[in-house]
């Protein structure tokens, strides 16, 4: 199986990189770690933790998404209901709280879910996002939690990888024929440049 480590990023898109900036990075507190651009083109990366980042592209004629609450039922096309973002504490789960409050932004009250504590609030492309905290009693990777009285047929077969599902690699890519085809990159001598 393969070995996860992280959300590397999860990649958004607005019209107004600006306003977003503020949000993420000056109201938020992320740090703006990667500046993609050119004529017509930019994309941005916030830090959330040493590993993970949320990134933005900036396309001029995107529109926020209609506002709907986290959770909430929808019909019809549909990519993603919320993120969700972990931070240390309770204390640290209060002070974002009266933060987004004392910027006008709309945010819940704090919501127990067994496992977590959680605020919700939205973004200024209306992405929803939640911010929680785990319970410290309560290790849902350890002992996950089950409490679906009717689960289906596919999830009765247990919270663990099940075999045999999918058809199994029977030509892997040999090492001197895998190739990487350039992209947007920073090449080392960028990174010197800035230090």
């Amino acid at each position: 199986m393969t070995k996860y480590t992280g959300i590397n990023h999860l990649a958004m898109a607005t019209s107004d990189l600006d306003k977003t900036i503020r949000f993420w990075r000056d109201l938020l507190g992320m740090r703006m770690v990667a500046k993609y651009g050119r004529p017509g083109y930019r994309q941005y990366f916030f830090e959330i933790t040493a590993h993970d980042m949320i990134a933005f592209f900036e396309w001029p004629d995107v529109k926020p998404i209609p506002e709907k609450d986290h959770g909430a039922p929808v019909k019809g096309s549909f990519a993603f209901d919320h993120v969700s973002m972990e931070v240390a504490d309770d204390d640290e789960l209060w002070q974002l709280k009266d933060r987004l409050d004392a910027a006008d932004v709309w945010v819940s009250e704090v919501v127990d879910h067994g496992f977590i504590h959680s605020i919700y609030t939205f973004d200024p492309n209306n992405i929803a996002i939640e911010f929680s905290t785990p319970v410290k009693e309560v290790d849902i990777h350890k002992y996950p939690v089950e409490k679906d009285a009717a689960p289906g047929a596919v999830a009765v077969e247990g919270v663990e990888p099940q075999p045999g599902h999918w058809p199994s690699v029977k030509h892997p890519t040999p090492k001197n024929e895998r190739r990487v085809y350039p992209g947007e990159r920073i090449v080392p001598e960028q990174i010197e440049k800035k230090r």
